[in-house]
């Protein structure tokens, strides 16, 4: 019997206008693509109006959150994997980003994340630094292995496509090879005996 396969959720962690995210998101998920065992779902931010107070410990979310909510939270529950895609702001990640993360806690729990980061001269590498200790304290697992763009804005053609291929394409395989090592292994594990966060 084939085994069940991966569900990876990728998210588009910035929102800015004039955003090159959008850009690095579809070619990681041309690279995930080919792994059969994986179903992608790709989270864009900028399409998700999570608002950024939270409500107080106890209390309902307003409507509009409840709204956000509803079309996010099942799709972060049902991913075995993520893979962040993140700019560096000011030697860190984009507030939009560490807003979802907050709304949400069990959905990370136990779960493998990689790091797709950009930027430039770091190549958005000072972010990813941040967000292992983030999602460290939600019980998830960093992937050790990354793939992030220097300068990425001169790193792609019009169309898209990255003008050196070669390497981030085997940074990809090897981080895509990591998570699912990961995802199946956690996920088996939490089968066979619950997790307690």
């Amino acid at each position: 019997m084939p085994e069940k396969p991966i569900r990876l959720a990728v998210i588009v962690g910035s929102v800015r206008e004039g955003r090159f995210g959008p850009t690095i998101a579809r070619w990681f998920a041309d690279q995930a693509r080919p792994h059969e065992d994986l179903n992608l779902d790709i989270i864009d931010l900028a399409e998700i109006r999570l608002p950024m107070v939270l409500p107080a410990f106890g209390t309902e979310p307003t409507p509009e959150a409840a709204r956000a909510l509803k079309s996010l939270t099942p799709r972060l529950a049902a991913a075995d994997a993520f893979v962040i895609v993140t700019p560096e702001y000011n030697h860190s990640f984009p507030a939009p980003l560490k807003n979802v993360i907050d709304w949400h806690g069990p959905q990370w729990h136990v779960k493998p994340v990689g790091f797709v980061s950009y930027g430039g001269i770091s190549g958005g590498l000072r972010a990813v630094e941040h967000l292992r200790l983030v999602f460290a304290e939600l019980h998830a697992v960093g992937i050790r292995d990354t793939v992030s763009f220097h300068n990425a804005w001169n790193q792609f053609d019009d169309n898209g496509a990255p003008t050196s291929p070669e390497g981030c394409n085997s940074a990809a395989k090897t981080m895509l090879d990591q998570l699912t090592w990961w995802a199946r292994t956690l996920r088996e594990g939490k089968t066979a005996r619950p997790y307690a966060a």
